[in-house]
């Protein structure tokens, strides 16, 4: 504590035995700052009698001046632990191709204005890749991860997959009217694990249906199954996070939004605890509210 912070303890308390008390002071090293203080400012800051003590005329007109000293030098003090707290060094993150050029890429780019310390390595791709085997730090994935000894974070619970087509297409093939009617549309097919879907799973009045689908057409990039889908080649059955924009533009439409399309969790994925560093913390501050916006555009 300083001399500063005594006298401002001093006059509110009325006391410089308080002050010295509150502020784990000595009687007699509060007593000698106090009076060094007002050698050095050659004024007597306190009125002292037996039993009291005030601010003279000349502390009274130094103290506002006084508590603006302290506030400047407690904001300076709290800078200066921001810049030490700062989020440094680098970060390898993985994420699916789609949604991290599409929607995450420019969010990514006010993250790092606001931490400018940081270097961001993005890995895009639609595997999966092994964390404990690859110099990834985290990765941003659809669905709960299979290996238990992962901590996965929520970022996007509520999202899910959704039926879209470009107008387009709606307009010379129309819209399915039961998920039977599926398998007479160009299925535009997302492969995982390399595998080309047979079904799209469907719930309607709460029951889940497996809907044939078949097409000429499918990838293991989630990008091109939307750049497909957009430019009228066939339906795809898509996460909303990769398609919400499209769809709000206009350049695609949803195919029978009261049906329910499975569930597509988001979820910022670590190795372990330990790797739940301050960049990923904030990272996850930062992405949440704004997919959260994105996920609540869904409805239904």
């Amino acid at each position: 504590m300083t001399d500063l912070e005594l006298l401002v303890r001093t006059a509110e308390l009325g006391s410089l035995t308080g002050a010295a008390k509150a502020l784990d002071w000595s009687p007699a090293a509060a007593s000698a700052a106090i009076k060094r203080m007002e050698a050095e400012w050659g004024a007597p800051v306190f009125v002292r009698s037996t039993r009291s003590l005030r601010l003279s005329t000349e502390g009274e007109r130094m103290l506002p001046h006084i508590r603006q000293a302290l506030q400047s030098l407690r904001d300076a003090q709290d800078a200066a632990s921001s810049r030490r707290k700062a989020i440094t060094g680098e970060v390898q993150v993985a994420m699916p191709s789609d949604l991290g050029r599409s929607v995450l890429l420019p969010w990514l780019e006010q993250f790092q204005e606001a931490h400018p310390r940081l270097a961001l390595r993005l890995h895009l791709s639609d595997r999966n890749s092994d964390l404990m085997r690859t110099p990834l730090d985290l990765a941003l994935r659809y669905g709960q991860p299979p290996d238990s000894t992962h901590v996965a974070l929520p970022l996007a619970p509520g999202n899910r997959r959704v039926l879209v087509a470009a107008p387009g297409y709606v307009r010379r093939h129309g819209v399915p009217r039961t998920p039977a009617d599926l398998e007479q549309h160009e299925a535009l097919r997302f492969m995982l694990r390399d595998e080309v879907p047979k079904h799209w799973r469907i719930q309607i009045d709460g029951q889940w249906v497996d809907a044939p689908v078949q097409g000429r057409r499918s990838a293991n990039d989630g990008e091109v199954v939307k750049r497909w889908a957009l430019a009228g080649l066939g339906v795809a059955y898509k996460s909303w996070l990769d398609v919400a924009a499209e769809v709000a533009d206009g350049r695609l439409q949803r195919l029978n939004p009261h049906w329910v399309g499975e569930p597509s969790p988001l979820f910022l994925v670590v190795p372990g605890r330990a790797q739940i560093t301050p960049a990923a913390r904030a990272l996850r501050e930062w992405l949440k509210p704004r997919l959260a916006e994105v996920a609540g555009r869904l409805g239904g």
